[in-house]
């Protein structure tokens, strides 16, 4: 397994950009940054999300970047409305949505699978690679339409993998990854990356048997998929992204990814690209045991190495990249960790 340093992490990284010829130019893939409006839905997503509870199984922006929310009754359509979000009755519960997702999990945990919810069709969106045999693949069939109609399948355009790749940045066990955000709690400061790059690295540093520039604090992988690495040195660390064209990003706060909102991805290995979010709590069947739970699905592209980096919106930190299952030219199915999960576990916060 391999990891990078993907994103900017003040001047460690600045050293590691010399030291692989300097801040790449070549055209990333852009897209308008956040607006107001679309931030202030994904904030009235997550306040929503807190306040109905088991009433609503999911929300999501449509075209025009208005936030609609799923609804159960009219007691939740009646909050939802008064909030100022759209409304949309649908079929099946929070719990029925969960439940089918269990029954996956129990009759169907094929490596090279993912499944997870979007509320945009009131359905477990589920994937399933280019490794899966056809018998495998008959099996997951017969369980999806065991399930009612719950489970809506689709193939996957090559192997869904943890992206880690070899290459000159940021080493850790011998392995490279991508770093998501810088974060802080008091006055010391550390970054954040995936949990399976902490797991194999203790020590991370700019080039292979290099000075260390970060020790490992804490790893959860799997299960969950993020890290956090202390700084040797607390000067130089700004609490940005590289966007690979000379500038960076200044990351200001966190949030849940919300379906259908825009985002971007910052990574060693791809650079900048761009996508939209298309399922929430996912599970990932990384194969080997390795099943992480409660990801986000996108359709950001990514390739090897791009593990541990960051996933964004604006000046919004939404994710930690965790794997994918390729790419169809520019359309990913990218995979990231929620990043407030990490944030919470260790008690930090974004600068």
């Amino acid at each position: 397994m391999r990891r990078t340093l993907g994103a900017r992490i003040g001047l460690p990284a600045l050293l590691v950009a010399a030291l692989i010829g300097g801040i790449t130019t070549a055209a990333a893939q852009e897209e308008p940054a956040a607006s107001p409006t679309a931030g202030s839905n994904v904030r009235l997503a997550g306040k929503l999300q807190q306040d109905l509870g088991a009433a609503s199984p999911g929300s999501y922006l449509n075209a025009d970047g208005d936030l609609v929310v799923t609804v159960t009754s009219d007691t939740a359509a009646t909050k939802a409305e008064a909030a100022g979000a759209k409304v949309k009755r649908v079929q099946r519960s929070a719990a029925q949505l969960s439940a089918a997702m269990e029954t996956l999990g129990d009759k169907a945990a094929i490596a090279g699978t993912t499944w997870g919810v979007n509320p945009r069709t009131n359905q477990v969106s589920a994937t399933y690679d280019k490794t899966v045999s056809k018998r495998e693949l008959a099996k997951l069939k017969k369980v999806a339409s065991g399930l009612d109609g719950a489970v809506q399948l689709s193939a996957a355009p090559g192997k869904l993998t943890r992206e880690v790749n070899g290459g000159d940045a940021i080493y850790g066990g011998g392995y490279r990854c991508s770093a998501a955000f810088n974060v802080i709690k008091g006055s010391t400061r550390y970054f954040l990356t995936a949990g399976h790059c902490t797991e194999s690295g203790a020590t991370w540093s700019a080039t292979s048997g290099g000075a260390t520039i970060g020790t490992r604090e804490g790893t959860s992988f799997p299960t969950n998929d993020y890290g956090l690495v202390k700084y040797a040195s607390t000067s130089g660390t700004p609490g940005t992204v590289n966007l690979y064209n000379g500038s960076s990003q200044d990351i200001t706060g966190s949030a849940n990814a919300v379906v259908g909102q825009s985002l971007k991805k910052s990574g060693s290995t791809t650079k900048v690209t761009s996508g939209k979010v298309e399922a929430v709590n996912v599970t990932a069947n990384y194969g080997d045991g390795d099943v992480v739970s409660g990801l986000v699905r996108t359709t950001v592209c990514s390739a090897g190495g791009d593990s541990g980096g960051a996933h964004f919106a604006g000046a919004t930190a939404l994710g930690i990249h965790s794997g994918s299952s390729g790419c169809t030219g520019t359309a990913g199915t990218a995979l990231h960790q929620p990043v407030k999960e990490a944030l919470s576990a260790y008690g930090v916060n974004v600068y």
